[in-house]
């Protein structure tokens, strides 16, 4: 007797074998753009992206869902809570939409900073959670901001245990193969502040002219501080603050900036209350510089974590954190850790 489901939406499928039953093809055609994930630096364990580029999606939902799913006429109708009930996670953006059948689906949009090799497995638990919480069809998109080089990004999950089978596909798309064109032609406005992450995005040129049109639109200019934070990934940093025509002073009055600090003295008074409160400060310091670090250079930005983390001296702590902040890279910051040393 052979128990199978499937659940499939706009070529995407689930499958489920409850006997061995042997299948081949896929209902799925890889589409592998590149887009580039705005990671934040925050409190959460795993690397997430910052709450202010999150929100950029929200800015022209419709063109945003159609633009991830490549299906054509569909249309963005509520943004919907991303927790699940009882069980401790959360996927980044789920929006309720209908196609041109006026069939409803949710677009399930997980973005990371990396590429992780446990995304297959979290994606399928995403979709199962999503799809028991609102009883709709879920069509999965995971989105990767920055490149981690030879790592295979796999586009489904895919898995056999004593002649039983699971699969979830959903669609993959990198930031670093999407053409910045895309951003400019398209209108595709969400895209905008992740300009220098995209394909030919890097140079000056292409940022200035993101910047004049973020700055047309109110509502696009808070995300300014977005395109500058990623613009420093690629350009040196001075040639950043010249282009968006900052000083430290704006720097530091930015959201992603002020997330780190608060969220850093945040986890210094939590700790602080039972381990003492300079202690617990110093541990929230680390931990923002860890987090920063992982942001901004990877896990070569790790292996600076055993020196860093023997110091004890606060005032060290913080100027190290502000200096990994507006470094363009990662020997700026050795340096800077070179003059501690010996200071």
């Amino acid at each position: 007797m052979l128990l199978e489901g499937v659940s499939a939406n706009d070529g995407k499928e689930s499958r489920y074998q409850y006997q061995k039953v042997n299948y081949s093809g896929s209902q799925c055609s890889k589409v592998h753009i590149k887009l580039v994930k705005y990671c934040g630096v925050g409190i959460p364990a795993r690397p997430c992206v910052p709450h202010q580029s999150r929100n950029c999606y929200s800015l022209a939902p419709n063109n945003w869902v159609k633009w991830i799913t490549q299906i054509p006429g569909i249309k963005a109708e509520e943004i919907l809570d991303p927790q699940f009930q009882w069980v401790s996670r959360e996927s980044d953006v789920l929006v309720r939409v209908r196609n041109r059948q006026n069939k409803e689906f949710i677009v399930l949009n997980e973005i990371q900073l990396r590429y992780k090799a446990n995304m297959p497995k979290r994606m399928r638990a995403y979709v199962g959670l999503a799809e028991e919480k609102y009883d709709l069809p879920i069509f999965p998109v995971l989105i990767n901001l920055l490149n981690e080089g030879d790592k295979p990004v796999l586009d489904r999950y895919d898995s056999s245990f004593e002649g039983l089978h699971a699969r979830q596909d959903y669609r993959v798309i990198n930031l670093w193969e999407v053409d910045v064109e895309l951003a400019f032609q398209q209108q595709i406005s969400s895209l905008l502040p992740f300009v220098p992450l995209l394909k030919d995005g890097g140079d000056e040129a292409a940022i200035r002219e993101a910047l004049r049109l973020l700055r047309q639109d109110e509502q696009l200019g808070q995300f300014e501080t977005v395109l500058g934070f990623f613009a420093s990934f690629i350009l040196d940093q001075t040639l950043v603050q010249q282009i968006m025509s900052w000083d430290m002073a704006i720097i530091q009055e930015s959201p992603w900036y002020k997330q780190i600090v608060a969220e850093s003295e945040l986890r210094g008074e939590l700790r602080g209350e039972q381990r003492g409160e300079q202690r617990g400060e110093i541990r929230g310091e680390i931990r923002a510089i860890q987090t920063t670090l992982e942001v901004k250079f990877g896990n070569l930005g790790l292996e600076l974590m055993p020196r860093i983390s023997e110091i004890t001296d606060l005032e060290q702590l913080s100027a190290i954190l502000r200096n990994i902040l507006t470094s363009s890279t990662l020997g700026e910051v050795q340096s800077f850790l070179q003059k501690l040393a010996t200071s």
